[in-house]
């Protein structure tokens, strides 16, 4: 087991020559793919839905929609919590732990998907547990934030999200993949549609095994967990974790905060579920339930007693510096979008692309299956494979120029490819034959994806240069805690509209929160006179 480290500062260049280095670099290369596996687990109901359409399970298009939803707002959540992780329980503790805990919605998952008489309330339990890989974000990137100095806070802070993000391209290529192979045993279904894969369409009557794709992850998770726990360290210097636990203390009081991250996201989502969908039935507005339950989860985890609420009220400090606020604006438009798209783009392709919308006695319907249209599972993986992949590029060049100045560049051209969407996803969802307009929907999403990347990367560096070392790690997983409620938001306004017959609508809001990004960017770090110029 890695020992924990007392005196560390990576600003001191002799400490950093010395083995400095060679230790971040290990914390960072272990830390990567546990993070890949959480994205891959908390966003893998996006191509499991695809596929129980494609099976013939018995759910409606909305209540399918409404799984990935809970994945998202269960995940965004959960990072609350996971964003005072490390100073109170330590960073190998922590990676550790969350990293075991994505088994328990894995195996739950690969066991109810071998029955398509699966109650519904059972598949949106372990879409709640799926939360557990999106929480998991928060704690790993301020982990990783007290390893590195300034100077390379971009780059390592980019390949930390950038190839950790890589878990949902690599879901949306693994999954569909494993789903045509018995590796684990178990009865198989028998396609109603075609479905597809990387390499090609499946047509229907081909075998398929849709509970691997839970099962698949225990192949990573379970040597990631041993490695986590004897290849990570702990940080005990003061500005990181002074004060950490005994193991299992340390895994007591995580596991008492992702309760509470856990009961008010309960709360949220039967405010807002329709009783269909085990709801409350209220209709409650997401835009006023969400706020509630970022307030009440902070609110009480600050009353947790002893130990645990003293480190969170230090910590909590944050909430006072007012750039925590602006850059949690503008990390929302970064990564929420990502997030948010990575989790909707393959249902959003089958439902406009894989149905052709036609009139029937005056009316529009969107039920007949369009032989034209393109696969999801074959297309979609790509949006989030770009703007992953491109992630390190940003903080990169942010590192060399300016976080500012590339928050701003992509900043527009996220206005305009977001407006190009919406026209094209409008002319589709009208259309008999809206294979038509595929490719430069298709085109200009891959520009959206890749200025999520691109300035995902450049806010880390804004972020780093604008906080002292004890807020930079806190300030990066609150700002992605509220960022990853674009997982819940996206799909739920994609399902919203896409059931209202006006998908293109999504877009356009989205396009008018991005050109008031433009605005809030410009005004706090590029105009003159800005208290931190271009940082």
């Amino acid at each position: 087991m890695a020992k924990d480290l007392i005196e560390w500062d990576p600003e001191n260049e002799e400490q950093w020559e010395s083995g400095g280095k060679k230790t971040a670099f290990r914390n960072l290369w272990i830390s990567i793919p546990s993070l890949l596996c959480g994205f891959a687990v908390w966003l893998y109901w996006g191509v499991i839905t695809v596929q129980m359409l494609n099976l013939g399970f018995a759910f409606e298009k909305a209540e399918l929609f409404s799984l990935m939803a809970i994945a998202g707002l269960s995940g965004a959540t959960l990072r609350i919590p996971s964003t005072f992780f490390i100073r109170l329980a330590g960073g190998r503790n922590t990676i550790f732990f969350t990293t075991a805990l994505l088994m328990i919605p894995a195996v739950g998952a690969g066991i109810a998907l071998q029955d398509r008489d699966t109650p519904l309330w059972i598949f949106q339990i372990l879409a709640l547990l799926s939360g557990f890989g999106g929480g998991n974000f928060a704690s790993s990137m301020s982990n990783i934030s007290f390893f590195f100095p300034k100077k390379m806070q971009g780059l390592s802070l980019g390949l930390n999200a950038g190839l950790g993000n890589f878990g949902v391209t690599t879901m949306q290529i693994l999954v569909p993949l494993a789903m045509t192979m018995g590796i684990f045993g178990g009865t198989s279904m028998i396609l109603k549609n075609t479905s597809g894969t990387l390499i090609g369409k499946i047509p229907a009557g081909t075998e398929t095994f849709i509970h691997n794709a839970g099962f698949i992850w225990l192949i990573f998770l379970i040597p990631l967990a041993f490695a986590g726990w004897f290849g990570m360290n702990n940080i005990r210097a003061e500005h990181v974790s002074p004060k950490i636990s005994a193991a299992p203390v340390a895994f007591s009081q995580i596991s008492i905060m992702l309760l509470i991250g856990f009961i008010t996201a309960i709360a949220g989502l039967w405010l807002m579920l329709p009783e269909s969908a085990n709801g409350s039935g209220f209709g409650i507005s997401k835009w006023l339930v969400l706020p509630a339950v970022i307030a009440a989860t902070v609110m009480l985890l600050k009353m947790i007693p002893g130990e645990t609420g003293q480190s969170l009220k230090r910590q909590y400090k944050i909430f006072k510096h007012p750039h925590t606020w602006v850059m949690t604006v503008i990390y929302t438009m970064t990564f929420g979008s990502f997030i948010g798209f990575s989790a909707a783009f393959p249902l959003a392709i089958k439902v406009i692309f894989g149905f052709q919308h036609t009139m029937v006695d005056g009316e529009m319907t969107h039920n007949i299956a369009n032989a034209n249209g393109p696969s999801a599972l074959m297309f979609a993986w790509m949006g989030p494979f770009i703007g992953a992949l491109i992630r390190p590029v940003g903080g990169w060049i942010a590192d060399k120029v300016g976080g500012a100045l590339v928050t701003q560049i992509i900043s527009i051209v996220m206005v305009a490819s977001a407006l190009g969407v919406a026209y094209f996803m409008k002319e589709a969802y009208s259309s008999a034959t809206p294979e038509e307009f595929f490719v430069p929907f298709f085109i200009l999403f891959l520009i959206l994806f890749t200025a999520t990347g691109l300035g995902n990367g450049s806010t880390f560096r804004t972020i780093a240069m604008v906080f002292d070392k004890e807020q930079t790690g806190p300030v990066l997983g609150w700002t992605s805690a509220v960022a990853a409620y674009g997982a819940f938001i996206i799909p739920k306004v994609f399902g919203e509209q896409i059931k209202a017959t006006t998908p293109e609508i999504a877009l356009y809001g989205f396009a008018a929160f991005y050109a008031v990004c433009v605005i809030l960017n410009w005004w706090f770090y590029l105009r003159p006179g800005a208290e931190h110029k271009n940082p």
